[in-house]
């Protein structure tokens, strides 16, 4: 599970390979291709964000068997694109994981039979939550995409679209003040300044893919003009034929802009003191 990181500053794209020896650390990311990210917290909380994992075709085999997950506390769905849901129901019935979302969303869910009203936490933008106790702080933030529920009937294979509510990002503030901004799927809004000067993200999980989201260029107007964020890990890119964005296109749009750019391979971790 090693990893490249790049900084954009950095003539000719060099690349420093990280032992997958690391130390582990306060606070690690693990990536499974798209934008699903698993993040266990310095206090020792876990926590799903979009967890497409079986079907994900970037997901290593090795980690589709979702009994490997072991304990999850948490799972944030940021939409209701299939490739976004992913597993959340499977998951949540595994592990009895709270699973917070758009209140619309939520309503989709429950009445779907995928997460019972109890297991779900609807909120909304604006209004933090705490659902691990104080340490944790979870605030959904905008995102500039669209969100419906395509549903496929198992016996009679019609598909129906139910609501999904509004897409979000969402800002997620742990136990020692490290700041994670999961963007969701996003084109550039003039709010990531208004992200940038309130949450002051340590590091923000950007797609690049194109087509549906950011491409490259885009990706890196937000982080130069908006954000300006010190740390960005590239996702949404690579996983299906359309999403054409690479981290090597994020790097040389970047140009000389201070931003480290970590480029993980799906199952990749990263670890953050």
């Amino acid at each position: 599970m090693s990893k490249f990181v790049y900084t954009s500053a950095m003539v000719g794209a060099v690349l420093l390979l990280l032992s997958p020896l690391t130390t582990l650390a306060t606070t690690e990311l693990q990536w499974f291709g798209q934008s699903a990210f698993k993040i266990t917290t310095p206090g020792g909380k876990v926590i799903l964000i979009d967890p497409f994992i079986t079907r994900n075709p970037k997901t290593p085999e090795s980690l589709k068997d979702l009994n490997k997950l072991g304990k999850i506390d948490l799972i944030l769905v940021t939409h209701g694109h299939g490739d976004h849901i992913g597993d959340t129901a499977q998951i949540a019935k595994m592990t009895q994981a709270r699973v917070a979302l758009n209140a619309d969303l939520g309503h989709t869910f429950a009445l779907l039979g995928w997460v019972p009203y109890q297991q779900l936490i609807r909120f909304n933008k604006g209004g933090p939550i705490q659902p691990l106790g104080p340490g944790i702080t979870i605030t959904m933030v905008h995102a500039e995409h669209s969100s419906e529920v395509v549903y496929t009937d198992p016996a009679t294979k019609k598909r129906t679209i139910y609501p999904g509510g509004e897409p979000a990002g969402y800002i997620i503030k742990l136990e020692n003040g490290f700041t994670i901004y999961h963007a969701g799927d996003t084109d550039v809004f003039a709010d990531m300044k208004f992200i940038a000067d309130y949450y002051k993200p340590d590091v923000a999980l950007l797609p690049i893919g194109g087509h549906f989201t950011m491409d490259p260029a885009h990706a890196a107007y937000a982080v130069r003009n908006l954000l300006q964020t010190r740390t960005v890990i590239p996702m949404h890119y690579g996983t299906f034929g359309l999403l054409k964005g690479t981290p090597e296109a994020l790097i040389k749009a970047l140009g000389d802009f201070p931003t480290r750019v970590i480029v993980l391979q799906p199952g990749g971790i990263q670890r953050f003191e």
